[in-house]
């Protein structure tokens, strides 16, 4: 006769899943915003929406991983930034779009619950909820052995924000002699990884601990850099200025992200020179000899946000953004394409 058999055989443990989920009600708490209803541990999260101050309200929503930064993490055994990249990379998608980030879901995938270290992951999507203004209102943690090695884990994020219709931003404005305006990156962010560890782990043989000339850290570090989060100082903006364009530059750098907010009749002339190349780009190019418009179509080259705007009003965003601790850089230019030119020109 066979042994009973019990989940936990299985591998998949309740009782530290509850104990998981009890860690982790406060650092979720911290993140509440007036118009939470209920607790975590529900079927869903609850959210009272009060559209008074909104003539159209339109919701905006986006979801999004972290991708391979994962492996950097891991590889690492750091776990308390990769969270602040999960809620950075769906918010900064709403807030280009001129919304503001009302709540947000996560998913945490794992072979194997291990309480401090998935307590460390929430404890960062905490952070960046806080950092964006937005309530963590509920998400899910799957224990799945056998499909993830026991230290794996995988994430994703979802978000959702609110704009009013007349303020909604997608480009329509955007006239030619408009001006770009790049707003500073704090790292690789959260896109081109499997380039940069083919290069300078798998075949460049680097060591995470490793260290470069211009690089304030090690390698590891530099690449576990958290995603700078853009939705106060963008939302501060949007009150003083009118900005016609916002590009959240992710996966497919310069080269993809700018035509997706950019009429069709328009390209984008980027003054490659007007900003300090953070180091670690030059040190992924140099080592895996990388062709330069790759490089501006993989990262984001230091350059996180941009923000087209009336040429009039350039010096004075810039300014403003200064004053809210953001480096920005007048890098660009909208002009009229003619002749089959394409849609963005490196100059």
């Amino acid at each position: 006769m066979n042994s009973k058999m019990s989940y936990r055989d299985a591998g998949v443990d309740i009782a530290k899943a509850n104990s998981f989920v009890e860690r982790i009600k406060p650092i979720v708490k911290a993140t509440t915003r007036k118009e939470v209803m209920g607790s975590i541990g529900g079927f869903g999260g609850l959210f009272n929406l009060d559209t008074s101050r909104f003539k159209k309200p339109v919701l905006v929503s986006s979801t999004d991983g972290v991708g391979t930064k994962l492996r950097i993490a891991q590889l690492m055994d750091r776990h308390d930034t990769i969270g602040i990249d999960l809620v950075a990379m769906s918010v900064n998608d709403i807030v280009v779009q001129g919304a503001e980030p009302l709540f947000f879901l996560d998913y945490l995938a794992t072979g194997r619950i291990d309480t401090d270290r998935h307590v460390q992951i929430i404890q960062g999507i905490a952070n960046g909820c806080q950092e964006a203004g937005c309530a963590l209102i509920g998400g899910e943690t799957a224990e799945m052995p056998g499909f993830y090695r026991d230290n794996e884990y995988d994430l994703a994020g979802f978000a959702v924000g609110i704009v009013d219709e007349e303020k909604l931003i997608d480009g329509s404005d955007i006239r030619d002699g408009d001006r770009i305006i790049g707003v500073s990156a704090s790292g690789l962010h959260s896109n081109g990884y499997s380039l940069a560890r083919k290069i300078l782990l798998d075949q460049g043989g680097v060591r995470l601990d490793s260290t470069y000339d211009g690089l304030t850290g090690t390698i590891g570090e530099e690449l576990l850099r958290p995603t700078k989060i853009y939705v106060r100082p963008v939302l501060n903006l949007l009150k003083n200025f009118a900005i016609k364009g916002i590009v959240h530059v992710t996966g497919g750098g310069f080269i993809d992200n700018i035509p997706r907010i950019i009429p069709n009749s328009c390209r984008a002339v980027i003054y490659t020179k007007n900003w300090d190349i953070p180091a670690i780009f030059r040190i992924i190019q140099d080592m895996g000899n990388v062709d330069t418009w790759e490089m501006y179509r993989v990262f984001n080259m230091g350059i996180g946000l941009m923000l087209i705007i009336a040429e009039a009003n350039v010096a004075e965003a810039i300014n403003h953004l200064s004053m809210l601790g953001q480096r920005a850089y007048l890098i660009g230019h909208i002009e009229i394409i003619r002749d089959q030119q394409p849609q963005v020109v490196l100059a």
